[in-house]
């Protein structure tokens, strides 16, 4: 395994470790690879309850209540902090053979409980940063077993929406199921499939949709299927089953439902999903015009206070060099498709225009990131097409 490794003190780790490896044993995991809490991150082989083997690579680092100067005194945190404090950017590793689950966690072993954070939004990350998150969070994770929760931003414009999963030991195991269901997923959805794995959920639903796996089965055999030699249950099975292909499916979803709602808008010809890298989504004339591009972008599950539905309106990575590049220009396409299923668990749309949105309060051309759906946007998207159409250059 070639990810990165980091000396520490045994004796301060020892203790979220031996967290670890007892929430595991106590879920019913027999352990088969105990590591050394003097090397970091942790990486921990098991046998699930099911008799599958598994395995986690475990970021793990302590969290308190230290009262810190110019801080809530309502607020807990962890510290990502291994080794010095460089000032250099360190990749958190993700197996890419799937056999493995990389979890960044904030542990509390005196009150018995552990907050997990997006390993990929956090990668590269730097050391030391904190997550903080409130006492209120902690008071639903001893209540409840299980909690989820938007994290509270500093910088409401710099940084990007995050989604944190809190639980107590004995939910540490679906904890991990989680992790391997939602990676790579925008913040939006691994809010829903926490909340549908929370333990009163009922068994989560299909992640590619009702749409896609309520029709009934063709007569003939899918040329993908020939070409595979595979039947069609078991392509679904072998995506279903390896993370990284759901994650790729699941991504072209709401693009694909977009396309299909959008191809049945009268005016509407030479509707297609595009497949290029850092370009729009879908593509379409509209009475004629030149080709529009539409970007597709998932909305937050957890909504505003009055009830309106809210879209982090940017990209998770910037450049280096220039911080800005995190968000999108006005002319970077034609219209803006929220796709509303983190929140209805349906596929519904709604659209605006890119001039109709706020502009960046700091960076000059650029679009604010926090972006609420409000009466800027139509669930019609006739006329946005037209206005869009009518106005390009």
């Amino acid at each position: 395994m070639d990810f990165r490794t980091y000396r520490v003190q045994p004796r301060d780790r020892a203790p979220l470790l031996a967290f670890i490896l007892k929430a595991l044993e106590t879920a019913g995991c027999q352990i088969i690879h105990r590591p050394s809490p003097e090397t970091a991150p942790f990486r921990i082989t098991y046998q699930a309850p099911t008799g599958e083997p598994a395995g986690i690579v475990a970021y793990a680092f302590f969290a308190n209540t230290k009262v810190t100067r110019n801080r809530p005194l309502d607020e807990h945190r962890f510290q990502l902090k291994y080794g010095s404090k460089d000032g250099r950017l360190h990749k958190l590793w993700q197996d890419p053979y799937g056999l493995y689950t990389t979890v960044l966690l904030g542990i509390d072993p005196d009150l018995g409980l552990f907050i997990g954070a997006d390993p990929v939004l956090h990668s590269p990350t730097k050391f030391f940063i904190s997550i903080e998150f409130k006492a209120a969070a902690v008071k639903e994770i001893l209540a409840r077993g299980w909690h989820v929760w938007e994290r509270d931003r500093r910088a409401t414009e710099d940084q990007p929406a995050e989604v944190l999963v809190g639980g107590t030991a004995p939910s540490l195991l679906r904890y991990l199921t989680f992790e391997r269901a939602a990676l790579g997923e925008d913040q939006g959805h691994r809010h829903l499939i926490a909340e549908q794995l929370a333990p009163a959920s009922l068994a989560m639903a299909p992640l590619l949709g009702p749409q896609l796996t309520a029709a009934p089965p063709p007569v003939t055999l899918h040329a993908l299927s020939q070409e595979l030699d595979l039947s069609e249950g078991e392509v679904l099975d072998l995506i279903a089953g390896a993370r990284r292909l759901k994650m790729a499916v699941r991504g072209w979803v709401a693009e694909l439902h977009l396309r299909r709602r959008l191809a049945t808008v009268p005016g509407v010809t030479d509707c297609i999903q595009l497949d290029e890298e850092g370009a729009p989504d879908v593509e379409l004339r509209f009475e004629g015009s030149r080709p529009l591009r539409i970007e597709c972008k998932n909305v937050l599950r957890q909504q505003a206070a009055d009830g309106t539905i809210r879209l982090d309106f940017q990209r998770t990575r910037a450049s280096k060099r220039d911080p800005c590049s995190r968000y999108y220009g006005p002319r970077e396409f034609d219209v803006v498709a929220a796709c509303l299923h983190a929140v209805t668990e349906h596929w519904q749309y709604r659209y605006t225009l890119p001039a109709r949105l706020d502009h960046h309060p700091r960076c000059v051309g650029k679009l604010a990131s926090n972006v609420r759906l409000d009466q800027r946007w139509e669930d019609d998207a006739t006329a946005v097409l037209r206005h869009a159409a009518g106005t390009a250059g």
